[in-house]
């Protein structure tokens, strides 16, 4: 059986993997809302994931606020459907 990648086998970092599948980017208050993660927790998850390689985040201001805008890499599209595939693996096996 396929190891499941164990960076993306935790629930916070695999949801935030799920959004950014789906869009082209999103912002840190966008994914705290959708994850109902607290910030520090979503903060370290999306630090982990990019140093990975699977996102790439973009720290701007906009109207004298700091906005963090995440995207997923190509890298993390590929870990993604590596991840989806080996699931589909273990699931067929039942």
């Amino acid at each position: 059986m396929t190891e499941l990648d164990p960076l993306l086998h935790s629930q916070l970092r695999l949801a935030i993997m799920s959004i950014l599948i789906s869009v082209e980017e999103a912002d840190f208050v966008y994914l705290k809302q959708k994850t109902e993660a607290t910030a520090g927790n979503l903060s370290i998850q999306l630090d982990k994931l990019e140093n990975a390689g699977y996102i790439s985040t973009n720290k701007v201001q906009e109207n004298n606020r700091p906005r963090t805008i995440c995207k997923i890499t190509e890298t993390g599209r590929i870990a993604m459907n590596n991840y989806v595939e080996a699931l589909r693996s273990y699931l067929s096996n039942l």
